[in-house]
């Protein structure tokens, strides 16, 4: 790199989003360059080869695709591929004492039948039909919205065009909509989770901070499902850089930027790499950062402090356990998502606990198995002997409660959680791990500080920030990704209508430089 050159563009950070820009920016004739503080691009939508001598190859931090507009893929022409889960979510529990449980998808039929044999009735199952084809039509109606200039609130409301809708996905907290709408415990929870992951919320926060997270979790692609990346969501990152090569963009890694100097139309960003430091210039800075990184870099007053509230394990198994319900196929039961102690109650009493600084006495999580969807991330040789992985994300474990022993209450969260589990499971989850090289067990659990040490997510927050609604609010601007600096934009998940592996903040940073170029010429 040379010590100094002037850039149509910098990108401050090779994530996903960092790399939709490059690639945009670039295929329109920008100059553009990538400074990634890391050895590798991708950020959090990484696959990486966590065990010893193991060839397995998983998405080690995120996870699901959702929010992904195709848009992107096709403007981008990517090499890229997503694939739907035949079964949408398996909850066991028991009930009069039988292990008995509630599977979701494989058919409307089955799904019916499902809910009768549960509840004792089909109220519930309709009940269902209708609150989802609700948050459907809301999607179809929003999910566009996300790749265009920010709508007023007006003018979402009237997009969405259903009161009870709006009421009650944006007006009121989510717990009085689910206790509207359900009256089984259980199949409230598994509606509530959707509202909680990676949100530290109650189902009745006056905040709404549980709504957000909800809506965003049921808009993905016009339909809220949940899609598998084939080869892992590093197939993504991987697929974005070389799109963003080709387009002609810079990409250095190894180069951490540790300032950012603008006068509002030109700018310098200082980088340091292990045996360098240098001096770049720019006519616009996007950064891919935390909104509390972008502060740090520009001198400005950093935000209120973020926090996550999540534990991630990764594991590779020999084999998937058997389950204490006879009556499903494990292979079903674990390649949708799998609710563990998250029934409503058992929720609210986890958040409760956390509240009061504690660890949930049973921590609700939620686990899938990537490999039965797409066995391509397992080396031929862990295909052909059964192997299996599976990823388990839990809920309510908020960063402060590992201040002071991060080790330790990992280790005991971990241990906890794994037993939750093994409650509904023919055969501890232990005899079924597979080994590394060096003999131990394929497994590992990340702590929101673990996750603020690792990628330096704030408070180990997976969304940056709390997210915000996906309309304009004061000092939004237009495209949600301005800074109090004309050509610095944020273009990370801090961003508004920021959060999980979309693009979206990419994109939308990217059309905000491209809109300022053709006013300027117009002007």
């Amino acid at each position: 790199m040379p010590a100094h050159e002037q850039y149509d563009a910098v990108i401050v950070g090779g994530g996903h989003n960092g790399l939709v820009a490059a690639a945009y920016l670039a295929r329109a004739g920008r100059s553009v360059l990538v400074l990634e503080r890391l050895d590798r691009t991708g950020g959090a939508a990484v696959s990486t080869r966590p065990f010893a001598g193991v060839d397995a190859r998983l998405s080690r931090y995120s996870y699901l695709v959702s929010l992904l507009p195709r848009k992107i893929v096709r403007d981008l022409e990517l090499d890229f591929r997503v694939r739907a889960r035949t079964v949408s979510s398996y909850t066991p529990v028991e009930r009069d004492g039988r292990a008995t449980g509630l599977l979701v998808g494989g058919g409307e039929r089955r799904t019916r039948e499902a809910f009768a044999r549960l509840t004792g009735s089909e109220r519930e199952y309709e009940s269902w039909q209708r609150f989802y084809a609700m948050t459907g039509q809301v999607a179809e109606r929003v999910f566009p919205t996300l790749t265009e200039p920010l709508p007023t609130r007006d003018d979402l409301r009237r997009r969405i065009d259903d009161e009870e809708a709006w009421r009650a996905l944006f007006e009121e907290p989510i717990g009085a909509t689910v206790e509207e709408n359900f009256a089984d415990d259980l199949v409230r929870g598994v509606v509530l989770t959707d509202a909680l992951i990676g949100t530290f919320a109650d189902a009745h926060d006056a905040s709404l901070r549980q709504n957000r997270c909800f809506l965003y979790h049921v808009i993905g692609g016009g339909t809220g499902d949940w899609d598998v990346p084939v080869g892992g969501m590093g197939a993504l990152t991987d697929a974005l850089a070389t799109a963003a090569r080709a387009a002609g963009a810079v990409i250095a890694t190894g180069r951490e930027v540790v300032r950012i100097e603008t006068d509002g139309r030109t700018a310098d960003v200082s980088y340091r790499s292990e045996d360098a430091e240098g001096t770049v210039s720019a006519r616009h800075v996007l950064v891919n950062a935390s909104p509390q990184e972008l502060a740090r870099l520009t001198g400005d007053a950093p935000p209120a402090p973020a926090e996550g509230a999540q534990l991630k394990v990764n594991m590779l198994l020999t084999r998937l356990p058997a389950l204490r319900d006879t009556g499903v196929d494990p292979r079903e039961a674990f390649s949708g998502t799998f609710h563990v102690a998250e029934g409503y109650g058992q929720l609210a009493a986890a958040h409760a606990q956390a509240a009061a600084g504690a660890l949930p006495s049973a921590p609700p999580s939620e686990i899938y198995c990537h490999s039965l969807t797409d066995p391509t991330i397992l080396g031929p040789d862990l295909v052909e002997r059964g192997y299996q992985t599976l990823t388990l994300f839990g809920l309510h474990t908020p960063a402060r409660l590992f201040e002071g022993d991060n080790d330790g209450v990992r280790n005991e969260l971990l241990k906890s959680t794994l037993a939750q589990l093994d409650a509904y499971l023919a055969e501890p989850l232990e005899d079924c791990l597979a080994l590394d090289a060096d003999g131990r067990p394929c497994i590992e659990a990340k702590t929101p500080l673990d996750l603020e040490r690792d990628l330096r997510l704030p408070g180990g927050n997976i969304f940056h920030r709390e997210l915000a609604w996906p309309y304009a609010q004061e000092g939004t601007g237009r495209w949600g990704v301005e800074t109090p600096h004309a050509n610095v934009l944020l273009c990370g998940a801090g961003a508004v209508r920021g959060g999980g592996v979309s693009g979206v903040p990419g994109h939308n940073a990217a059309m905000a430089v491209l809109e300022a170029a053709e006013g300027a010429v117009a002007g």
